[in-house]
């Protein structure tokens, strides 16, 4: 993997607020709900938050397991995302609630208990942890009149 990632996402048409994301040799449909105008066509832009975050999480732990050499069955994560009051924040913040399904009948308490903690660790839990930086620019093209 190179250390720069790259996604181009661009409007469709399809309804006010879908969009195509590419992103390697990936593309897929994003849109909103049709409650916030748009027509479902794909995941919002919170659902693919949430699913990165439970994608990173669940490859995480199968790697760690794997370098442990540990009887790890199978790993799943579940994600929700809301906006809500946390004690000593100020205002509304995003809170993302992981549960992390862990199956090996020959795993200890012990390793389950250090893979859920491996869950916690994982890349993008650790960026929307301790937040990142964005630079937004204008695209140096011209907008033409069509």
């Amino acid at each position: 993997m190179t250390d720069i990632v790259s996604a181009t996402v661009t409007e469709t048409g399809e309804s006010d607020f879908a969009v195509r994301i590419t992103t390697g040799r990936h593309s897929l449909t994003g849109d909103e709900p049709a409650d916030m105008g748009g027509k479902d066509l794909g995941p919002s832009p919170y659902q693919l938050l949430a699913s990165a975050l439970g994608e990173c999480s669940t490859m995480t732990v199968r790697w760690f397991a794997r370098q442990q050499k540990w009887p790890l069955d199978h790993v799943a994560t579940e994600v929700s995302h809301r906006k809500g009051e946390v004690e000593g924040r100020p205002g509304k913040v995003d809170i993302f609630t992981k549960t992390v399904t862990i199956r090996g009948d020959a795993l200890t308490d012990e390793q389950r208990a250090r893979l859920l903690d491996v869950a916690a660790k994982c890349p993008v839990h650790r960026t929307l942890e301790n937040g990142a930086h964005i630079t937004t620019v204008m695209d140096p093209e011209p907008a033409t009149a069509g």
